[in-house]
């Protein structure tokens, strides 16, 4: 039986217990509502490879991490499977002691070449963002023109690979793709496969969010239920994002990710680690800590354990509550640098 773990909890009694791994700043897409081409064109100077954290960093701090109470990893990006011998990676953190779960966010487009590697290595479950079912929308979102059927066979190869249950992660914009929601539902019903839908937020300061642009989660609610006869699901457990509702017929579910209009700051239990090694405790933040520095300046186990402690006990984040018309800071860390 497992011996229990200390307790880490910040300044509203928030467990630490999420841990977001960003392996890499980089992406093949150009979504417009995390990395528009405008802004990250060709010449954008990313990260170089000395400054991003080693497999051996990344695997040491995930296992101090677990020490605080992290019971749940994932891994994220840009996009992760950018970032080469990601299954390495996988293997090390799978295993670590004390982990009960280990995901992964994609894009999806690379997915199908990796998917039976990164099950074999360990990865438990898929995320998949899919912001559309019909290939013109698909291909105008992604800012890059990419097929929509590289995305769908990799969900497929996952599936076949085991990563279950997939999670499909739609964000929803006002003019954009909302008109589609009813068919991403009806194209992945009976599929095993969730179907999330997320509230366009205001994540970093390049996308141009405007809060006319959100599709609130009851509106979304109601246009699906022209379609479709939907039961709401109890949460899963402390600090799950997404509001949950299943088909009555048994085909499905359905998942609404609702940080504008009805925020879950109150249970959040996330840490988001950057590929450069900081640590930020929430997805809105404006700075974050330098992990990587004492990592590699020779700081002992206790001393890192003590500095990721310190700064979660000090935590009091609830930005999505205080959420205000003023949305123009200049220093909100980016959703690339710190996955979703």
């Amino acid at each position: 039986m497992r011996t229990a773990l200390p307790l880490v909890t910040d300044r509203r009694a928030r467990p630490l217990r999420d841990l977001r791994i960003s392996v890499t700043d980089r992406c093949n897409f150009r979504c417009g509502y995390c990395m528009p081409a405008e802004v990250y064109g060709e010449s954008y100077r990313f990260l170089p490879k000395p400054q991003i954290l080693t497999f051996e960093e990344i695997e040491r701090l995930a296992r101090l991490f677990a020490a605080q109470g992290v019971r749940k990893l994932r891994v994220t990006g840009g996009e992760p499977l950018v970032r080469a011998q990601l299954p390495d990676l996988i293997e090390r953190l799978a295993a670590l002691g004390g982990i009960d779960d280990l995901a992964l966010t994609t894009n999806g487009y690379l997915l199908g070449a990796h998917a039976e590697a990164l099950a074999k290595a360990g990865l438990r479950r898929v995320t998949v963002s899919l912001d559309s079912i019909d290939p013109v929308t698909f291909e105008q979102m992604n800012g890059r023109g990419l097929p929509l059927e590289r995305v769908i066979a990799g969900i497929d190869a996952a599936a076949r690979a085991g990563l279950t249950p997939i999670k499909i992660n739609c964000v929803v914009q006002r003019g954009v793709n909302d008109a589609q929601i009813p068919d991403l539902v009806r194209h992945f019903r009976g599929s095993g496969h969730v179907v999330r839908f997320i509230e366009y937020m205001d994540v970093g300061t390049r996308n141009g969010w405007n809060l006319d642009d959100v599709v609130g989660a009851d509106e979304m609610l109601e246009r699906l239920g022209r379609e479709f006869d939907l039961v709401p699901l109890e949460p899963g457990y402390r600090g799950e994002v997404a509001r949950r509702w299943a088909h009555a017929d048994g085909s499905g579910e359905i998942g609404l990710i609702t940080s504008v209009t009805q925020p879950f700051c109150g249970d959040c239990t996330r840490a988001r680690l950057s590929a450069d090694g900081s640590l930020y405790t929430c997805l809105f933040a404006e700075d974050g800590l330098d992990l990587k520095t004492p990592l590699r300046d020779g700081a002992s186990d206790e001393e890192v354990g003590e500095l990721i402690s310190s700064v979660w006990r000090a935590r009091d984040d609830r930005y999505s509550e205080q959420r205000s018309s003023d949305t123009s800071s200049t220093r909100r860390v980016e959703m690339y640098h710190i996955g979703g």
